[in-house]
């Protein structure tokens, strides 16, 4: 059986003393591609230079994430506009409206959100969509832009059904399930129940949010199994069922060339 971790931030410093043995343990576990999130210009040279290193396994994304947006977000996505133009990406990301951590630069966020989810639909690219405490934010830039032309994932969804619901509407965008569904005390367990196999896709987030029995150490693409086998258990259905589907799911959004597709008579080999 082999997985696909969508979202990931192995480039970051946090695995600089180790990055080849982490990617090596994830060869190891099935990890069969990892796609990297950009954050802003300055991570742009970590992610490429990971991504020529490992050409058939690493591929990036590029946007400027809701939180490194400030008052100098002109010329940042600026940066990243350009950056945009020099290579092929698979997806705008990471995207999105962070209002826990500062509402200072609310509108700023805003902004840039729809402007990069401008930019996927012109590129025709799936958007990889954080938010935190701004789902209604979030949802209203999205019809703003067209709903009808975007498609991409909600990034680390750890919604209630009702908020799911929502996201049932937009017809082309999925969920990217993470290690919380393995927390104790959280709604996601239940809330999966009522997303269908075909709108789920796994990720990591590594270095955060490692799933139990890791959470509170440095997360890393290989425990992605202990995620795939919480969320067959809430579907239940087995482990192997859930990585094809997912897979699946992962190549088809994101355009991924790896060689093994997954169908349904024949897992990725």
């Amino acid at each position: 059986m082999h997985l696909i971790d969508t979202h990931s931030h192995l480039y970051a410093q946090q695995f600089d003393n180790d990055r080849s043995e982490v990617i090596h343990r994830a060869k190891t576990a099935g990890i069969q591609a990892i796609l990297l999130p950009n954050e802003d210009a300055e991570s742009v040279r970590a992610i490429l230079e990971l991504c020529d290193q490992e050409p058939d396994f690493a591929f990036p994304m590029m946007g400027l994430h809701p939180t490194s947006v400030d008052g100098n977000y002109i010329q940042e996505l600026g940066k990243i506009e350009t950056a945009l133009t020099k290579r092929n990406y698979f997806a705008i990301g990471e995207i999105g409206i962070d209002l826990y951590w500062d509402k200072k630069y609310h509108q700023e966020q805003k902004t840039v959100f729809k402007e990069q989810l401008q930019w996927a639909v012109e590129l025709q690219l799936p958007v990889s969509i954080h938010l935190r405490n701004s789902f209604a934010e979030t949802l209203d830039c999205i019809y703003q832009t067209g709903a009808d032309r975007l498609k991409g994932v909600f990034h680390c969804f750890g919604g209630t059904t009702e908020q799911w619901d929502e996201i049932a509407n937009l017809t082309s965008f999925l969920v990217g399930i993470g290690g919380i569904v393995t927390y104790k005390n959280n709604v996601l367990a239940d809330t999966l129940k009522h997303i269908p196999l075909e709108k789920i896709v796994l990720e990591t987030d590594s270095p955060y949010l490692a799933p139990v029995p890791f959470r509170g150490k440095r997360n890393e693409p290989a425990y992605l199994w202990e995620t795939a086998k919480k969320v067959a258990e809430c579907h239940a259905i087995t482990t192997e069922k859930l990585a094809m589907t997912t897979a699946r799911n992962s190549l088809e959004l994101f355009a991924i060339p790896i060689k093994h597709v997954p169908n349904e008579k024949k897992l990725i080999c």
